[in-house]
């Protein structure tokens, strides 16, 4: 039996198509602005100076509307609770994605882990116990960023672009650190006591989670970073501590920056954020890496061993350090405008930025 099929010129109608509306063709007034290529690439920076720059104080919706985009009526809302752009915005933050994302590497790939040779046992255990302090605080420096991105306003969506790279770098800090503690036999040791990183995690504001993670705890650990080729005792690690450095110095910008444009756009908001380092600094003490098992690590790794004379030197390295750690953390407040902060950080702090 053939089934006959009905070829273009049947005389059954066709289904007609509905009325369209097109009025979206006519929406886009920079529909003939052009980006310019710069020498570092089509950027952020060079969307925002041919259309829609973040200039707005206030992003005025709640929606999912990405800046630029047409608002549509009946639109719903999401529940963005950070809409204003001095609530999570850094004049850096731009430059410092593209960075992040131009000059991403790879733990698996990119550490000589050949280099690694046995280590004597207070060595290696010094290190070991330096990597499970660094696998907690890396862990948590990513996710408290992580659990704000859902409030944050798509006006402002370098800042939500910034943020995921950072999640990024620390899950590879983390990793890197936790590989390096079990490559060479030592293994993860004690677990540190936490109440700092706490307060990372219980931030009730967007600027209090960054002024206690970026500017005050990573500015700690950064400090350390850039002290690798001090605690490292092979290529391996001084690499580690190389590349950590490099990605740690873009979370600092962007605390930093992000802490100076809300003090010059929100004065208001001055003694608010000097309370959030008051308690900050009051947990944390000095550094925030000043446990027993922390300080005696970094002292074996810096004196090169355990023995007497070994650790006297390691103590002085350490205490050279630690007066780095607070100088610099000083120096970033002063940066983003909070140099009166002198007077209001504990009694040791205040001794070491003031050089008694």
């Amino acid at each position: 039996m053939t089934t006959h099929i009905p070829n273009s010129t049947s005389s059954r109608s066709r289904p007609q198509a509905p009325p369209l509306d097109l009025s979206w063709l006519n929406l886009d007034d920079h529909y003939d602005v052009h980006a310019e290529v710069s020498r570092r690439g089509l950027t952020l920076d060079s969307l925002n100076e041919a259309a829609f720059p973040p200039d707005a104080t206030e992003a005025g919706n709640h929606t999912m509307r990405i800046r630029g985009a047409a608002p549509r009526e009946g639109a719903p809302r999401y529940g963005y609770s950070y809409i204003g752009k001095a609530d999570s915005w850094s004049e850096a933050v731009p430059m410092l994605y593209e960075e992040a994302v131009q000059r991403q590497w790879s733990s698996a790939t990119d550490i000589p882990w050949e280099t690694l040779q046995p280590l004597p046992d207070d060595l290696e255990r010094a290190m070991s116990q330096f990597c499970t302090f660094l696998n907690e605080v890396e862990f948590i420096a990513a996710d408290g960023p992580g659990q704000w991105l859902p409030r944050l306003s798509p006006e402002y969506y370098e800042v939500g672009l910034f943020l995921m790279t950072q999640i990024m770098d620390e899950a590879r800090h983390m990793d890197v650190f936790r590989k390096r503690a079990l490559a060479n036999g030592g293994g993860l040791l004690a677990q540190g006591p936490g109440e700092g990183l706490r307060q990372i995690l219980e931030a009730k504001d967007f600027t209090e989670m960054s002024a206690i993670l970026h500017v005050q705890g990573e500015g700690f650990v950064q400090s350390l970073f850039r002290m690798g080729e001090l605690i490292g005792q092979n290529t391996a690690e001084k690499t580690i501590f190389r590349l950590c450095a490099q990605d740690e110095s873009r979370h600092l910008a962007f605390g930093v920056m992000h802490l100076k444009h809300i003090l010059e756009s929100s004065p208001e908001r001055r003694e608010e954020i000097h309370g959030y380092f008051d308690r900050a600094e009051r947990v944390s003490g000095l550094t925030g890496t000043q446990t027993p098992q922390m300080v005696e690590a970094l002292t074996v790794l810096l004196g090169g061993g355990s023995s007497p004379a070994q650790l006297d030197d390691g103590w002085r390295l350490q205490q050279l350090i630690l007066r780095k750690q607070v100088t610099e953390y000083y120096h970033r407040l002063k940066v983003a405008g909070l140099g009166d902060r002198i007077d209001r950080m504990p009694e040791a702090m205040q001794k070491i930025v003031k050089g008694n």
